[in-house]
C-alpha cells in the first residue's frame, strides 16, 4: 500500500508539472451528471486481449494480437483509479499504467497513460460517460509530427467485459481510424 501511495504522489506531482494544452473542439461539453463512479466496472484483476493496427494512419487493415494482465485499484472514494498492466505483443513487451482522475467541478475525467520505458505520456484524454454508459475522451496530440486528435472510447460489453478503443483523426474529428482495442476478462479473486 505504501508503494502505491508513493507512486500516486509522484504521478500527481508529474502531472502538475505538465504544461496546459488546449483541448480540441471535438471534446464533449462538460456534463452536469455526477460521474465519479463511472469507472467502477473496471476495478479488479483482468486478463486483457489487445488488437493493434500494424500501420497507423496509413490506410492499413492488418491487425495483430497482444495479451496481458491488468489490475485496477480505486482511490479518493472512486474519484480516481490507477491501472497497472502489461501487454505482450509478438515483437514487444510493454509495462504500462493509466491514471484516471475525476473533476467534481467539470464532471469530467482526465486519463493519463504511461509506460515504464517512456514515463508519463501527455496530454491527458478528457471527457465523460453519457447516460447510456459510453465514455468518450479526447486530446490534441501528434503522430510522427502530424497533428491529430486522439479519441478513447470506453464501454461495458455483455458478460462483464470492459472494452476500450483508441482512434486517431487527422481531419479534426471528421473521420476516425481505430488503431487499438482492448477487451478485459475478469480474473476470479
Amino acid at each position: 500500500m505504501k508503494r502505491s501511495a508513493a507512486v500516486l504522489v509522484m504521478l500527481c506531482l508529474a502531472l502538475l508539472a505538465q504544461p496546459a494544452r488546449a483541448i480540441t473542439n471535438v471534446t464533449p461539453a462538460p456534463s452536469v451528471r455526477d460521474g465519479h463512479n463511472d469507472f467502477n466496472f473496471l476495478f479488479g484483476r483482468w486478463r486483457t486481449h489487445y488488437r493493434r493496427l500494424r500501420h497507423v494512419l496509413a490506410h492499413d487493415h492488418h491487425w495483430y494480437d497482444c495479451y496481458g494482465t491488468s489490475v485496477v485499484r480505486p482511490f479518493w472514494h472512486n474519484s480516481g483509479d490507477l491501472e497497472d498492466g502489461d501487454l505482450r505483443c509478438p515483437k514487444q513487451y510493454v509495462a504500462g499504467m493509466t491514471l484516471r482522475l475525476y473533476s467534481a467541478t467539470t464532471h469530467q475525467w482526465s486519463l493519463y497513460w504511461g509506460t515504464q520505458k517512456l514515463g508519463l505520456v501527455p496530454p491527458p484524454q478528457v471527457g465523460h460517460f453519457n447516460a447510456k454508459g459510453v465514455g468518450e475522451f479526447f486530446a490534441d496530440d501528434t503522430w510522427h509530427g502530424r497533428p491529430i486528435v486522439v479519441r478513447y472510447l470506453w464501454k461495458l460489453l455483455p458478460g462483464d467485459h470492459p472494452y476500450f478503443e483508441q482512434a486517431f483523426s487527422a481531419d479534426h474529428g471528421k473521420t476516425w481510424e481505430t488503431n487499438w482495442t482492448t477487451v478485459y476478462t475478469r480474473v476470479s479473486q
